[in-house]
């Protein structure tokens, strides 16, 4: 189900699982998957709709623990038991539905929940400045960071979705369904997105359910 869409790295991978199942109830939507991802490298998992390709992200991610198998992180196994634990261990994933707030502008998106303070009020230029910079090493366009999410065309979502993604500095980033229902000009965007992720070091695991998205 998973094939790499860049040739692989020389260094060891920092992602690796081994023989990973996972059950709901009488139906197995993964069944066995072994694979590895380095940095510096895109894995790509192409699968139909009820492949098991979001149920994979969901496992990488904490969202559901395997009933078979084992998760490695730099050849160590561990147990990622929630997304906040998936997050202590440098793993971080967009779910296709980006989870943003559409009422919010771009800097509170970024940091709802994680807001800096100074002096007992919320540091704004603190927050500005780190959502420039986020945004700017991923060489996006969007065009202030004070709009509000809903003005944002689907490529500037996902890019934010990812910047969002991107604060503590994981080593992996999980990308599910990144281009569904994206145009042709959006979906450019995105993929030109994961190529810098890929340029930056990260080990992305980008699931698709095209193909071509990984060529």
């Amino acid at each position: 189900m998973s094939s790499p869409a860049t040739p692989p790295a020389a260094t060891a991978p920092v992602l690796s699982l081994r023989g990973v199942s996972k059950y709901f109830g009488g139906v197995r939507a993964l069944a066995g998957v072994d694979l590895d991802v380095h940095p510096h490298e895109v894995l790509g998992v192409v699968g139909d709709n009820g492949a098991g390709k979001s149920t994979l992200a969901g496992v990488i991610a904490g969202v559901f623990r395997p009933d078979e198998g084992q998760i490695l992180l730099d050849g160590r196994p561990v147990v990622l038991d929630s997304p906040a634990t998936a997050r202590g261990w440098g793993i971080a994933a967009v779910f296709q539905d980006l989870a943003l707030c559409d009422n919010l502008d771009v800097v509170e998106n970024l940091f709802l929940g994680h807001e800096p303070t100074r002096g007992g009020f919320l540091d704004e230029i603190a927050m500005e400045r780190e959502a420039w910079r986020l945004l700017g090493q991923l060489a996006t366009s969007v065009p202030s960071v004070r709009l509000p999410v809903r003005a944002l065309s689907g490529g500037q979502r996902q890019v934010v979705a990812v910047a969002r993604a991107l604060l503590g500095s994981p080593r992996v980033v999980v990308l599910d369904e990144p281009t569904a229902a994206l145009g042709i000009r959006q979906t450019a965007e995105v993929l030109n997105l994961v190529e810098r992720l890929r340029e930056r070091g990260h080990a992305v695991v980008l699931i698709s359910h095209q193909a071509a998205d990984l060529q």
